[in-house]
C-alpha cells in the first residue's frame, strides 16, 4: 500500500473527537479542553507534510490517546483526576507501541518519519505522566519525563550528538519501562516511589551509553 498524505485538519478532528468523549464519560473541564485543543491543532501541523504508511496510523492512534492523557492531567490541576479513565487510555497507549512497528516491518514501510514519530509520542506520554504522578511522588520524576528534551536542548549546542545512533533493542526495553512505570505509579500503586527510582537510574544508563558512544566516535562522525 503507497504511503497517502493525511490532511492537515486530522489531527485536530481525531482529537476533538476523544475530547468530546472524554466530556461525555468522564467530564473535563476548560483546562482540559484548552490542552487538548491545542495539542490536536499543534499535531495537525506538524503532520500534515507527511505521508502515512499502515503503521503510521497506529502511531496516530497513539498520539490521539495520548493527547487525551495530557487534557486529562491538566484538568487535575483543577478538579480531580479520574484516574480509571487517564490510566486506562495510557495502558491502550503504551500498548498500541508494541502493533505499530510490526506492521511497520511486515509491510516493509517503516521509514525515519515513522521512527521519529513514535519516538516522540512516547516522549510526550513519559512527560505527561511525569507531570502527573509529581506531586505525589515527588518533583524529582519530572525529570524522567524531561530527559528527551534535555538530551535534544544539549545537541543544539553540541553538533557531534546530533548524529544518528547505532541500533540498540536496550534503548526501546528502558523507554517503555518509564511508561509502565508512571502508568504503575499513576495508577496508586504500592512502592511506586522505588519503582520509579529505578526506572530513573536505567534511564540514566541508557542515555549515558548513547552520549558517551557519540563523544568517542565524535572525529569519525564529524
Amino acid at each position: 500500500m503507497p504511503p497517502v498524505r493525511p490532511v492537515p485538519i486530522i489531527g485536530f478532528i481525531g482529537q476533538a473527537t476523544g475530547l468530546a468523549a472524554l466530556a461525555a464519560t468522564t467530564g473535563l473541564g476548560p483546562a482540559g479542553w484548552a490542552t487538548g485543543t491545542a495539542y490536536g491543532l499543534v499535531l495537525g501541523v506538524l503532520l500534515a507534510p507527511h505521508r502515512f504508511g499502515p503503521a503510521d496510523w497506529v502511531t496516530l492512534a497513539r498520539a490521539l490517546l495520548v493527547g487525551c492523557v495530557a487534557a486529562l492531567t491538566a484538568d487535575g490541576f483543577t478538579r480531580p483526576v479520574p484516574v480509571p479513565a487517564l490510566v486506562g487510555i495510557a495502558v491502550v497507549a503504551l500498548c498500541l507501541d508494541a502493533v505499530d512497528g510490526q506492521i511497520a516491518r511486515r509491510s516493509n514501510t517503516a521509514s525515519p518519519f515513522g521512527a521519529r514519530f513514535d519516538m516522540e509520542v512516547d516522549a510526550f506520554l513519559i512527560l505527561v505522566l511525569s507531570v502527573l504522578v509529581a506531586p505525589d511522588v515527588g518533583w524529582w520524576v519530572l525529570t524522567i519525563g524531561a530527559m528527551r528534551y534535555l538530551y535534544v536542548a544539549v545537541s543544539w549546542t553540541q553538533p557531534w550528538m546530533r548524529h544518528r545512533l547505532p541500533p540498540r533493542y536496550w534503548r526501546k526495553v528502558v523507554a517503555a519501562i518509564q511508561g509502565i512505570v508512571l502508568a504503575y505509579a499513576a495508577a496508586g500503586l504500592p512502592v511506586a516511589g522505588p519503582a520509579l527510582v529505578v526506572a530513573l537510574a536505567l534511564l540514566v544508563e541508557s542515555f549515558g551509553r548513547d552520549v558517551v558512544w557519540l563523544w568517542r566516535h565524535r572525529a569519525r562522525l564529524a
